[in-house]
């Protein structure tokens, strides 16, 4: 009869000797994207994207029929990094959407495909989640994520696949990923089949780009401090807390559309604590395209103010549709004073205060501290955390 100690001791080896026939059974499994990912993407233990903690006071997702799954922001992710989804494989999502400056391009305007570039800087994607605002595009033209992440593939000058002058349409693009190896995998993994659908793209990418999150900042934690917005935040400077009732309060105007007292009024369009911009908000004020010579009222559109420089206080890109704005404090100029051109009508009017444009007046100390407190609103998680990186980077 065998001893008890044996008997354990027996159960102890199968026990490890199953646990390593498993590992071995899930690396056989996934051969692919094994060899294509490393430990950068794990089936059997996925990167928290579904789950992630968000401060109490922000409540507005966007996700609507698409909540975040571990499974599917994993595929995005693959796709989001994957230049197999441009015509000559050079251009992939995260080259005008770098994770160093917070999922933005410091080039203006962007790089696409054979010479190709962007019509309008690249915009950046930190908390695309969190806002009211459901349409994309600096002009609004896409009216969800999902239809937005594929039209970058279809544009011509951008990644190519626009069946037009001799290139291939998005079909073809579909057949690429198809034999690619570690599509398969990923495909079988996520959805229990191989089939490639741009529903399916639509779907993986636009739940990794809302997964993408900022909400550690020293705005946050000031926040956190005292529960709202109104008072001042310990953890501020008196120059950040004259900033952040610049922004939140509304200016009041006189003649002319001349500030007479109150604030920048900055809240009215870009809503606190999401910083997301009003689904309301019109043009501008700023109408020439990148290439200039053109004139462009239509744009309206703006990520969220959040990330706006990284933690270092250096602006993250170039702002406004075009790019054509390199610095807070011109940023802040610009609403300063608002110039309305010719043939604009859809000048937003909050800006035209009593038909007039807008004059705030601000002296050099409100706009320092305006951009102080802007400052404050930037994270330092999101320009490091691996699961928001390059998967094919080893």
């Amino acid at each position: 009869m065998m001893r008890p100690f044996n008997i354990l001791s027996l159960f102890l080896v199968c026990f490890i000797l199953f646990l390593s026939c498993s590992k071995d059974e899930n690396k056989t499994a996934y051969p692919s994207i094994t060899e294509t990912f490393g430990s950068n993407i794990n089936p059997d233990q996925l990167a928290n994207y579904s789950a992630q903690p968000r401060p109490s006071y922000i409540l507005k997702d966007n996700s609507g029929a698409n909540p975040i799954t571990n499974a599917k922001a994993t595929l995005g992710r693959v796709l989001f990094y994957d230049k197999n989804l441009s015509i000559d494989n050079t251009i992939a999502c995260a080259s005008c959407h770098q994770q160093q400056f917070a999922f933005g391009d410091p080039i203006v305007p962007s790089k696409g495909v054979q010479g190709g570039t962007t019509g309008r800087h690249s915009m950046r994607l930190i908390n695309t989640r969190f806002g009211s605002e459901l349409r994309f595009f600096w002009d609004e033209r896409a009216p969800s994520l999902e239809l937005q992440t594929t039209q970058p593939i279809k544009d011509h000058a951008e990644m190519g696949f626009s069946g037009q002058n001799g290139r291939p349409g998005f079909n073809s693009v579909i057949s690429k990923l198809q034999n690619i190896n570690y599509y398969k995998e990923l495909f079988q993994f996520v959805y229990g089949d191989q089939a490639i659908t741009e529903v399916r793209l639509q779907e993986c990418l636009s739940q990794f780009i809302r997964s993408i999150q900022s909400f550690d900042a020293k705005y946050d934690i000031g926040r956190s401090q005292v529960g709202n917005d109104g008072p001042p935040f310990p953890n501020f400077t008196p120059q950040e807390n004259q900033g952040k009732q610049l922004y939140l309060a509304p200016p009041q105007f006189g003649p002319g559309g001349i500030r007479t007292g109150g604030g920048a009024g900055c809240a009215g369009c870009h809503r606190p604590p999401e910083f997301d911009i009003d689904p309301n908000s019109r043009n501008n004020g700023i109408t020439a395209t990148i290439t200039g010579g053109i004139q462009d009222f239509t744009n309206t559109r703006s990520p969220s103010l959040r990330d706006l420089t990284n933690n270092s206080g250096v602006v993250n890109t170039p702002m406004m549709h075009n790019g054509g704005i390199n610095s807070l404090r011109n940023v802040i100029l610009h609403y300063n004073t608002i110039n309305r051109r010719e043939g604009n009508n859809n000048l937003d009017p909050r800006l035209t205060p009593g038909g007039s444009p807008q004059q705030l007046q601000l002296t050099d100390a409100e706009i320092n501290a305006l951009v102080a407190f802007l400052q404050t609103l930037s994270g330092n998680n999101v320009y490091t955390d691996k699961k928001w990186s390059n998967p094919f980077l080893k």
